[in-house]
């Protein structure tokens, strides 16, 4: 499993304690996303301007570092499944170039996570897989999942579910609890904010009620793409129709998470040599006012919401 990051001490990512997994790759291009560098699925070269030096132990000189940051997210940049980076490049005495993502066996996960097992039992949490996407690598994932779920570990998939409906099925046993981002409601809007439809989504959240799946919905609030009241009646009404303990959450977590927008992804972009929200697509973060309003809409359906 190729995996960017692994973060210890989690406490947003499902309940308890928690370790959570970032594996690379991603179907989506939501114009506010904060990972971009989870979204090949490769491993690949990112570039911190602020830390280069121009020491040239890189061997490019620095006159060329623009282009090579203008260029990172290229193939010809990307680093071979190995992980293992050139030398030249890999001997950056400051870090400003450093490698995203690597492979990782299921054994080398496994003594990452055992690390802190103790916290995350005694708090009642557990594993995150998160992403990127990862169903992505779903044929990786599965394996990992039956071990976590064999050592006693609390398993929750943090997800968009764009993926076919037969990885979906094959996933859902393995999964205490899923995390399903639900951005917007309209299919038209969440192609243009995201590069995908939504259909393929909803119809897996479906299916995942229908098999009795447990499930939190996570909706990142933005101003301008899906705070507004129109898509906060249609994701409510939505919500209700899977069926009562879907409205009131029938986990520790309330039903729906609220999470207010953010603009951390800029640093992110520029170190790949992306550009945040090319479409300069209005993009604000929520007041209070709106945050109230959201949430007294979905209490009007019986939808249990925490920020």
């Amino acid at each position: 499993m190729i995996v960017f990051d692994i973060k210890r001490y989690a406490i947003n990512d499902g309940p308890g304690i928690r370790t959570t997994l970032f594996a690379k790759g991603c179907p989506l291009r939501c114009v506010w996303c904060h990972n971009p560098e989870s979204w090949r699925p490769q491993p690949e070269w990112l570039f911190k301007r602020n830390k280069c030096i121009g020491c040239n132990s890189c061997g490019i000189y620095p006159h060329q570092l623009e282009y090579i940051s203008s260029h990172l997210p290229s193939d010809d940049n990307l680093i071979p499944d190995s992980g293992k980076a050139d030398s030249s490049l890999s001997s950056c005495p400051t870090l400003a170039l450093e490698v995203c993502g690597r492979q990782w066996s299921i054994d080398e996960l496994m003594a990452e996570v055992e690390k802190e097992r103790e916290i995350m039992v005694e708090s009642g949490g557990g594993v995150t897989i998160s992403g990127g996407e990862p169903l992505m690598q779903a044929s990786e994932i599965k394996p990992l999942l039956a071990e976590l779920g064999r050592r006693g570990l609390h398993r929750a998939l943090d997800t968009t579910l764009y993926a076919k409906a037969e990885v979906v099925q094959e996933i859902a046993p393995l999964v205490d609890l899923f995390l399903v981002d639900l951005k917007v409601m309209a299919d038209e809007k969440h192609r243009r904010v995201t590069g995908v439809s939504n259909r393929r989504i909803l119809d897996n959240i479906r299916m995942l009620a229908q098999i009795g799946a447990v499930i939190q919905f996570r909706i990142p609030l933005i101003e301008g793409i899906n705070a507004d009241e129109e898509n906060i009646e249609a994701t409510a009404t939505f919500i209700k129709a899977l069926g009562p303990k879907y409205a009131e959450g029938h986990t520790p977590l309330a039903a729906v998470a609220l999470l207010p927008y953010h603009e951390m992804g800029r640093d992110k972009h520029s170190r790949r040599g992306t550009h945040y929200n090319p479409d300069n697509i209005p993009l604000a973060i929520p007041s209070d006012t709106t945050i109230d309003r959201c949430i007294s809409q979905f209490a009007k359906h019986g939808i249990t919401v925490y920020i």
